[in-house]
């Protein structure tokens, strides 16, 4: 059986502003489009496709996706929270080594409105509940919306334990907007300095200001995965493979309350990171490149250390020394990440998928990192389930 499963073809249209995108369909079977033509195939050589969405209505998948073609194929809709985009891929990549598809599409959209991210269904038990009742439990989070709660709570648990000072937060903004200067897809491309992100409306004061979260942004994006025999009989792009994959899920330490950074999946990141670094024996020394789930700040402080890119309690020295940018040890989130980038959810596991592969091919321009070889991609959601995938320039 051929276990090689590369990525043939990305798509991702220019994220936008909620209220000034086109509808999910249209977005969805743009992005969809795009990678085909990255790929070279037509539709009518997709054997199964999965799209990812959260606010939508059941077989949204099959709504954008019949813009572009009606095969009759299996399609399958993914909704895993924040980390839906990679889950779709996850289960794309699954398919092919299975053998059960030699060439799968996985895609995400999602159409937005504007403000915190909240529940849709008030008549029900929230899928939020316990993450919520652990931080009220230990944290004083009134008036504090719950996206916000967790993560800042987690960040909060870093302060305490290790000192870390809230401008290292900043600073990680202030990177993400440098970054993002270059990327002609993102949303927010002026840069901010630390001084600003520190002087914008405290959220939650003492533990986070406004420009350390991501805003909601509606968007969508699109890989094209094959075999590798596939792939060499279609003459497709065999340049950036996918080595491994690892999908997490919540353990009982989630909700103990004796740390909050395991609300927010600390404990679940750096399990499906050490599962792909033993699958491959590659380490997290070898890593050029990341796109890591940075919906806050703190959220990304905590991920160099769950993936092992800076050792636990490091994570402020990192930033200070550069080391997540441009000429330090690993350069993270090129694209300017969903702080700076915008973070529609269900797109946003195939953007950090398509950042990756641009950089792997070397196609990244003015934000390309030299010498890329090696890339790891972590996207989580609250609720929850973490998806960590290693790409090789083939």
């Amino acid at each position: 059986m051929d276990t090689e499963v590369y990525v043939a073809g990305v798509g991702m249209i220019p994220f936008a502003k909620p209220g000034a995108s086109d509808p999910y369909s249209v977005m969805g079977a743009n992005a969809i489009k795009l990678a085909l033509a990255d790929a070279g195939i037509d539709y009518s050589q997709v054997e199964q496709a999965y799209g990812s969405f959260i606010y939508g209505d059941s077989c949204s998948a099959q709504r954008a996706l019949y813009e572009v073609g009606m095969t009759g194929i299996p399609v399958i809709n993914v909704n895993n929270n924040c980390s839906s985009g990679s889950t779709a891929l996850y289960l794309a990549r699954q398919a092919v080594i299975s053998g059960m598809a030699d060439c799968v599409l996985a895609f995400g959209f999602e159409q937005m409105n504007p403000g915190a991210l909240g529940t849709m269904y008030n008549d029900r038990p929230s899928v939020f509940e316990h993450f919520n009742a652990c931080v009220e439990a230990n944290a004083d989070v009134s008036n504090v919306p719950i996206a916000l709660r967790i993560f800042g709570a987690a960040g909060m648990e870093h302060m305490r334990r290790f000192g870390t000072k809230l401008d290292t937060f900043a600073k990680i903004k202030a990177k993400a907007s440098r970054h993002a200067a270059n990327n002609p897809l993102a949303v927010f491309k002026a840069t901010v300095t630390t001084e600003e992100v520190m002087a914008s409306p405290m959220m939650w004061p003492g533990v986070m200001t406004r420009l350390m979260a991501c805003p909601p942004t509606c968007g969508a994006a699109a890989a094209i995965v094959c075999s590798g025999e596939f792939a060499q009989r279609h003459g497709l792009n065999r340049s950036v493979k996918i080595r491994a994959q690892a999908m997490t899920t919540d353990r009982a330490m989630s909700f103990d309350g004796r740390d909050l950074r395991e609300v927010a999946g600390f404990s679940m990141v750096k399990e499906a990171a050490n599962q792909v670094y033993a699958a491959t024996g590659v380490g997290p020394e070898d890593i050029g490149v990341v796109e890591l789930h940075d919906c806050f700040a703190q959220n990304e402080l905590l991920t160099y250390e769950a993936l092992g890119l800076c050792p636990e309690g490091g994570a402020e020295k990192f930033v200070n020394d550069g080391d997540n940018t441009y000429g330090g040890k690993v350069v993270t989130n090129p694209s300017g990440g969903l702080l700076s980038k915008g973070h529609p959810i269900g797109a946003t596991g195939l953007a950090q998928c398509f950042e990756l592969v641009t950089q792997l091919r070397g196609q990244a321009g003015a934000r390309q990192v030299e010498n890329a070889r090696l890339a790891l991609q972590q996207n989580i959601g609250i609720g929850g389930a973490c998806v960590v995938t290693l790409y090789e320039r083939a």
